[in-house]
């Protein structure tokens, strides 16, 4: 019996021996793989239909669409097109195109898991092709001792300049809010500078479609929009998030809500 006893300690010893020979971490680090919806978010902007709608000398429609690349990152677009009449001093003109925007948008918002809210900065490249109409037009004449209360008439009739463009830069700036489950409500204010453009000699760019108004002194310009979407997702990422435990002084990650859904 003393024999069994003794073998039985030799053996206990040898698996406590082995199981010293491991540090024991005092601060264990557990980890949960938490994963976040990738895809699409598609949508219109709202303010160039308000628009069309209240003013007789405007037309637009814009699509807006974004799309995850990384936690943060995403790959943006805007496709549109639009037609302008603006009556001037001397002159009543017509801007009708169409133009595409594409670069990066930069998400600064910490976000709970499950979030995609945004306040984004961000770029984009852009391209614009349109044609003019100069529908009238009248004469500036110093000597107005005939028609003291108006300027001389010129053609009645309508000249086109075709085969216009214009490229640009922008710098946006935003947000995008989650209203209802998958669909957001956003807005933007975007600079723009002028990098180059075709014209006509005889009558300038004065409005490109997308960058709004051209000045004869500057090719800035200052444009916005106001727009509602839907997200599609495509795929789940993960993204592994560490847990607080007991006397761990390192950071927490963003804890789930409860009925987290896409």
């Amino acid at each position: 019996m003393s024999r069994f006893f003794i073998n039985l300690l030799l053996v206990l010893s040898t698996f406590l021996a082995l199981g010293q020979s491991k540090p024991i971490d005092l601060h264990p680090k557990d980890s949960v793989e938490y994963k976040q919806s990738y895809g699409l978010r598609a949508g219109i902007d709202i303010s160039r239909i308000i628009t069309s709608s209240l003013d007789d000398n405007y037309k637009g429609l814009e699509f807006v669409a974004d799309y995850r690349l990384t936690q943060n990152l995403y790959l943006a677009a805007e496709l549109g097109s639009e037609e302008k009449t603006r009556q001037e001093d001397l002159y009543n003109f017509t801007t009708n195109g169409s133009y595409i925007k594409i670069g990066i948008d930069k998400n600064n918002y910490f976000n709970w898991y499950g979030e995609r809210n945004m306040i984004y900065m961000g770029g984009r490249i852009a391209y614009s092709s349109f044609d003019n109409t100069l529908n009238n037009y009248q004469y500036f004449d110093t000597n107005r001792y005939w028609n003291p209360d108006d300027f001389a008439t010129g053609s009645t009739e309508a000249e086109e300049f075709s085969g216009l463009s214009a490229t640009w830069i922008e710098g946006v700036f935003g947000t995008k809010v989650e209203l209802l489950s998958n669909i957001y409500v956003g807005a933007s204010i975007r600079l723009g500078l002028i990098l180059s453009q075709k014209e006509d000699e005889r009558f300038p760019n004065l409005w490109v479609p997308g960058f709004n108004k051209v000045t004869w002194d500057s090719n800035f310009g200052v444009g916005y929009n106001f727009s509602i979407s839907y997200f599609i997702p495509f795929y789940k990422k993960k993204n592994k998030a560490k847990k607080k435990t007991e006397n761990s002084t390192e950071p927490q990650g963003p804890p789930p809500r409860p009925n987290e859904g896409l």
